[in-house]
């Protein structure tokens, strides 16, 4: 397996290829950054989980007192 490239040496190698490509007149193509979740996503999500697991426990209780009756 391929050694996976750390974080440094990709940024190093793109840079080296934008400086070669000034001198060359060639353009490297421009690299667009991964938007990040922002963290009220993540936590919005996680209050929505805990919402229906405390739904779906009070339906449970809800449906074993009626069949007690």
């Amino acid at each position: 397996m391929a050694k996976k490239k750390s974080k440094l040496a990709k940024r190093a190698a793109e840079l080296e290829a934008a400086v070669a490509g000034l001198f060359s007149g060639a353009r490297a193509p421009v690299k667009k950054k991964k938007a990040k979740k922002a963290k009220v996503v993540k936590a919005a999500k996680k209050v929505v989980k805990k919402a229906k697991k405390a739904a779906k426990k009070f339906v449970k209780k809800a449906k074993k007192k009626t069949k007690n009756k």
